[in-house]
Parts: C-alpha cells; sequence; structure tokens
C-alpha cells in the first residue's frame, strides 16, 4: 500500500507523529487533501526515513 490514508483521524495521526518526532512543527504536519506527496517529502527531510515507510507507518497508527 503506497497510498496514505488519513481521511477523519489526521488530528489523531498528527499527534502521534508530533509525539514520535518532537521536532516536528505543526507547519510540518499540515495536510489538506491531495498533498500527501508534500507533506511525505517534509517527514522524509524531517525523519530521513523512506517513502514507503512513512506511508506504512502513518497508516498503521
Amino acid at each position: 500500500m503506497d497510498q496514505l490514508q488519513l481521511k477523519g483521524k489526521w488530528n489523531e495521526i498528527k499527534g502521534k507523529i508530533k509525539q514520535a518526532y518532537g521536532d516536528l512543527t505543526d507547519d510540518d504536519l499540515k495536510y489538506s487533501e491531495g498533498q500527501d506527496d508534500e507533506l511525505l517529502g517534509k517527514l522524509q527531510q524531517k525523519t530521513g526515513k523512506k517513502r514507503k515507510e512513512l506511508v506504512e507507518w502513518i497508516n498503521s497508527l
């Protein structure tokens, strides 16, 4: 699965991401539908993880 599934629970997911990576800001985690690539790019820069890893991790939250 290479697509983010964020609908309906983004605030909950955002909180869990901020707990795991405390240096991420609200600006880093801004998300609007259709901006998956932008969000993942920011997360990749901040965490050093690959896109596929991030997608799987976020979808598991």
